[in-house]
């Protein structure tokens, strides 16, 4: 590579990443980072266990994002001076290792970009992820065991925090639904992507005919709610029932009757939660949830795209958008943006950030052809 396409790349590469940091207003988090380290700093932050780990959860969160643009923008400059002093003293080796480097850079930076497509009114927020099992009897519960484990791995890689409220186990394997939370900024404008009908074609490892089979998934993403956002629900439209949490094969995890499932009557949507250990603490993390939902509902209703918020999906034929096909060949395919991996277990080991920021990139495409 010539010096001079060192010169335009890194140029490039530097007002790019002015660009990210007035879109992420870096100002504004480290004043917000200051304000939480001195939350934390309280000696009776944990009298309030719930506000303690919010806290310091998102000071974690904006801290690591922080240190990812710094580090970023200081391999930016240091490559800009490898590469001064390997054209000074004629280095072609140190050269070479340069555009090596330069190729990370550009991947790492089109990769933060992503962020600056996340401008939705609730793209910053965190993610209520539920995934449901549709079609496929008992592979289709495996399937969406499968899924979870996917998101959560991601979540994992990306450290970012993540709370389980409800697993329904299906009889022979696999589950019926989950719910859960992942904590970190834009999880939500991340992740909703990620809502529609998934579809998986493998030999069933249930079928003792070594048939193939075709399953199916849905995934909802809602954004979780904050304080400032308002959704008051009547004590009479709730209906409240208690059970005894379940765990796989039908056992009982626990001996009393302290999961709740919360039915909000005018609407019909019904949570679940059973992954704490008290009867309140369940309620308390069931409402959470179904605040979330309610709010999505009511603010795509509003705008008349419920589809775009909570996922309208059947998880049966003819709807999917992404494709797992382990037999006769392996191939992950997203149906809408082409991308794809012939690394199905790597994407099932939560490799997702290729199909993720094609899914970013494609719905910003979308809405600029409507607008």
């Amino acid at each position: 590579m010539a010096a001079t396409d060192f010169d335009v790349e890194i140029k490039q590469l530097q007002a790019t990443m002015k660009t990210i940091g007035q879109v992420l207003d870096l100002d504004a988090m480290r004043r917000e980072i200051a304000d939480l380290g001195e939350q934390v700093a309280a000696p009776d932050l944990w009298d309030d266990q719930a506000n303690a780990t919010r806290v310091t959860g998102r000071l974690s969160m904006l801290q690591g994002e922080l240190d990812r643009f710094t580090e970023l923008d200081t391999r930016i400059e240091d490559l800009g001076l490898m590469v001064e002093m390997a054209q000074d003293e004629g280095d072609a080796d140190t050269l070479a290792e340069s555009e090596v480097e330069l190729g990370r850079i550009k991947k790492a930076v089109e990769s933060l970009e992503i962020r600056t497509l996340l401008s939705g009114e609730y793209d910053a927020r965190e993610a209520l992820v539920t995934i449901r099992s549709g079609a496929g009897g008992v592979d289709a519960a495996d399937f969406a065991e499968m899924l979870m484990r996917m998101y959560l791995r991601w979540a994992e890689q990306h450290k970012y925090p993540v709370e389980v409220f409800d697993t329904s186990y299906a009889e022979e394997a696999g589950l019926k639904s989950a719910t859960f939370a992942i904590h970190a900024p834009y999880a939500y404008g991340t992740l909703s992507v990620e809502a529609g009908t998934h579809r998986l074609v493998r030999i069933s490892p249930f079928d003792n005919q070594g048939r193939r089979q075709t399953s199916f998934a849905a995934v909802e993403v809602v954004p979780v709610l904050e304080q400032t956002d308002e959704i008051d629900i009547p004590d009479e439209e709730i209906r409240v029932d208690v059970y005894r949490s379940g765990g796989p094969g039908g056992q009982s995890v626990n001996t009393t009757d302290s999961a709740v499932r919360l039915t909000h009557i005018p609407t019909g949507v019904v949570v679940s939660c059973q992954n704490e250990k008290s009867q309140l603490q369940n309620k308390a993390s069931a409402m959470v949830v179904l605040k979330a939902k309610l709010l999505a509902l009511k603010k795509a209703e509003e705008k008349a795209h419920l589809d775009e918020l909570k996922g309208d999906v059947q998880a049966s034929w003819g709807d999917q958008m992404r494709n797992y096909v382990l037999n006769p060949y392996q191939i992950v395919k997203d149906l809408r943006t082409g991308y794809e991996s012939g690394n199905p277990a790597a994407v099932f080991d939560g490799e997702l950030d290729g199909f993720l920021e094609a899914g970013i990139r494609w719905r910003r495409g979308a809405e600029k052809a409507s607008a």
